[in-house]
Order: C-alpha cells, then sequence, then structure tokens
C-alpha cells in the first residue's frame, strides 16, 4: 500500500476545490419561485417561501387501524421511541401513523395585508368639468377607487394556506369599489348653466418661476366642482406645496421676512379665487389679507392670503346648483370663472376705500359685498376690512444685508440671531 505525502493530500484537495468553484460559477443561479398577488388593476409579486412561511405545520402520532403494519411503516415511533413503546400495546405500535396539521399566523398575514393596502388602494377620481356651447362637458372622466377587503382576503389566503401544499400562481384577492362623488354622467343633474361670476387678477412683472408657480396651483381648481352647500376651502384643495408636487422657490411673505420658498405666487391664484366668490354672490367664511401691499393684487384691499395650515381661504356654496370653476388666461390675466344656477341673485360691490396711507406704505382699507335677491331685496351685506403693514417690516434677502436696526415685527432674539449671523 502505497503511503501519500500529506503535502500532496493537501495540493489535490486545494485543486478539487478549484475545480469546484469553477464549475458552480458557471452554473446558472436559479430563479427563485414567485407567485402575483392582484387586487383590481394593481398587481404585485411575492416570492413563494415568503407566502408559505406564514404557516406553522405540527406533527402527531395518531393510531388508525386502516394503517399498513410496522414493516410497511417507515416512520413508527419516529417522534418519541420510548415514550411510544411505554403508552400505546403492541398491536397497536402496528398501526401508528403521523399527521401534519396546519395552522395560519394570522398576525403575519393580516400584518402584509395592511402594507399591501397602502400601495394598492386607490381614491376614486371625481369628474371635471368645462362649459362648452352652454352645457358642462367632462374633461376628466370619473374612476372608480379601490380598497383591499383585509378580512375577506386574510380568509382567502388562509384558505389556500391550509388547504393547498403548492399555492396558485396568482391569487385575485377581494377588494371593495369605492365611488366618485361625482360621475361624468352627473352632468345634466348639476344643475350649471349660467354664468354667476367672474374674478381677474394680473400677474405681470412676475417672473418665469412664479409664472410655472401660478399655473401648477390654478390647474389644481380648474374644472372642480362645489356641491350646493358645500365650504371650499382652498388649502385642503391644493395640497402639498414642495418639489415633488412641481413647485419653485420664488418670494413668500413668511416669519417676518420675504423670502424664497417652494409655492411663491399660488396666492394669486387664491386672490383671483376670492374675486370670483365675492361676485358671485357666495358666503365668505375664511379670508386673510396679505401682510404689506402686493402690486399684484391691484386694487390694493381685494386680495386673500393663504399658507398651509393657516390662513386659509373658505366660502360656502349658499346657491341651490353646483359650481363650476374654470380657469383661463388672456396674457398676464389670470381669470376664474364661476359658473352654476342663476337664482336671480344679484351681486354689487362697493370698494375698495383706503381709509388710512402712511409714507411706510402702510394702509388700512374696507369694501362692502352687498347681495340682492330676484326681487331686488338685500338679503345680505358684509364688510371685508385690510390692514397693510409697511413693506419695510418685511426685509427681502437683498435688503436683510443692509439693515442696521431691527425692522419693525422682529423679537430681540430674531435681531440677535440676525446681527451675530451678519456681523452688524
Amino acid at each position: 500500500m502505497k503511503r501519500f505525502s500529506p503535502f500532496l493530500l493537501i495540493a489535490c484537495g486545494i485543486g478539487m476545490l478549484s475545480l469546484t468553484a469553477h464549475v458552480r460559477a458557471d452554473q446558472s443561479v436559479p430563479t427563485e419561485p414567485q407567485l402575483t398577488l392582484t387586487v383590481g388593476d394593481y398587481e404585485e409579486t411575492l416570492a413563494r417561501k415568503e407566502f408559505l412561511s406564514w404557516t406553522h405545520p405540527t406533527t402527531r402520532v395518531l393510531i388508525d387501524s386502516s394503517q399498513k403494519t410496522e414493516i410497511e411503516n417507515p416512520r413508527y415511533c419516529a417522534t418519541d421511541i420510548v415514550l411510544c413503546f411505554l403508552t400505546i400495546t403492541t398491536r397497536d405500535q402496528a398501526h401508528l401513523t403521523h399527521v401534519t396539521h396546519t395552522s395560519v399566523k394570522m398576525e403575519k398575514v393580516k400584518e402584509f395585508l395592511d402594507d399591501l393596502a397602502r400601495r394598492a388602494n386607490t381614491d376614486p377620481v371625481d369628474a371635471k368639468f368645462a362649459m362648452q356651447d352652454g352645457r358642462a362637458t367632462a374633461f376628466v372622466m370619473s374612476k372608480d377607487g379601490s380598497r383591499v377587503n383585509i378580512e375577506k382576503s386574510a380568509e382567502k389566503i388562509s384558505a389556500l394556506l391550509v388547504n393547498d401544499s403548492v399555492p396558485p400562481e396568482r391569487i385575485a384577492l377581494p377588494f371593495i369599489l369605492t365611488e366618485p362623488s361625482i360621475n361624468t354622467t352627473d352632468s345634466n343633474k348639476l344643475g350649471i348653466t349660467a354664468l354667476i361670476g367672474e374674478g381677474r387678477s394680473d400677474f405681470a412683472g412676475s417672473s418665469n418661476d412664479r409664472i410655472h408657480n401660478i399655473t401648477v396651483a390654478s390647474n389644481r381648481f380648474n374644472g372642480l366642482l362645489i356641491k350646493p352647500g358645500e365650504e371650499f376651502s382652498f388649502i385642503k384643495i391644493l395640497g402639498p406645496v414642495d418639489e415633488e408636487h412641481g413647485y419653485k422657490p420664488e418670494l413668500v411673505i413668511r416669519d417676518h421676512q420675504t423670502k424664497p420658498e417652494y409655492g411663491g405666487g399660488i396666492c394669486q391664484v387664491s386672490t383671483t379665487i376670492f374675486r370670483g366668490a365675492i361676485l358671485s354672490g357666495l358666503e365668505i367664511t375664511a379670508r386673510r389679507n396679505h401682510s404689506y401691499p402686493v402690486r399684484y393684487y391691484q386694487p390694493i384691499g381685494f386680495d386673500a392670503t393663504v399658507y398651509d395650515p393657516f390662513p386659509d381661504l373658505r366660502f360656502r356654496n349658499n346657491t341651490p346648483g353646483h359650481i363650476l370653476l374654470q380657469m383661463s388666461r388672456e396674457g398676464t390675466q389670470l381669470i376664474f370663472r364661476f359658473y352654476g344656477t342663476d337664482d336671480g341673485r344679484r351681486t354689487v360691490m362697493e370698494g375698495p376705500f383706503v381709509t388710512e396711507r402712511n409714507p411706510d406704505g402702510s394702509m388700512k382699507t374696507y369694501f362692502l359685498q352687498k347681495v340682492y335677491d330676484g326681487s331686488g331685496a338685500l338679503v345680505s351685506e358684509e364688510t371685508f376690512k385690510s390692514a397693510y403693514k409697511s413693506p419695510d417690516d418685511y426685509p427681502k434677502p437683498e435688503d436683510i444685508a443692509k439693515m442696521t436696526k431691527k425692522p419693525n415685527g422682529w423679537s430681540d432674539r430674531e435681531w440677535q440671531e440676525y446681527k451675530k449671523a451678519n456681523g452688524v
């Protein structure tokens, strides 16, 4: 018998390992089995092993007289041999069988379904309309929303896990349809037959970014329907104002400064809609003027500033039918037309009147909104007052570098922080 040196054995071992590694590198990696879950039109793939991990199998040994003899039963007393022989007779030992019971980890299933719902649920889409040839015509079709039926989906998954050793490749989960509040077919039921008011403002002199923001925000309200009795909220309909939603930085009035921020220029939209609501004779429930007079909102005293979450512009549709907002632009003029049901009301606006004007640019104004019914009787009269501070109290970035004294409205802390940062 020949003997091999340890060196040769090690060398051979290295060679074998190298060959094995080379062969494995050339082999294709098998694709992990997947299954597809669907919720209406939504689809999502899931690893089959993760799906099966939601089960907990348990095995029990039972006596079953219909089973074969122990010789033909290779799993005879496999679980606990000692306990098996001590607790059952020799005859019964020939009729042992293993039964596997599958239980479902329902907490894991529902945890997954909750996460899935956040991804798969969709909100319904209301129809949007525009006036064309004297009638409301949909330019955005309504669409049903859907949400995962958590309870029924959990029941379906549980049944599949318990009864099927191999789950199907596709599983359609139960879901609930949610209807939009305004359907495309509702156009004839809305009562939109006449122009009841119009708001205009001029954004001449705006930067490209400010015009961009005005356009993005205006599109949020174009085609909007306001139900009879519904309170309109500008902030609620506007939604998030950030880069992700298409806005660019432009000047806004905030924190005693005029500084760039995403969405600068949106108040052009709120001011225009406010003017339309006033001239349509609607009930204004919340409105606030800008901190100082802004040249884009002539005449001064007829503006509405907004900032999430406050201040907001709100008004109530106190007409007998739906109101449709339709946006358009004519040159540098932004226009919102209010279409609805003509109930005979007539709106008269008096003002704005300037009651105080100061050398520093601060001023006070007011205007009246008078609404008459079809018989000519005065049904409401509202006064809208505005108090504007000096623009000097809200310096712009280029002005801040020149400041040598604390602006009005700044706290001592703010002034000290500014001096420290700017070496004043």
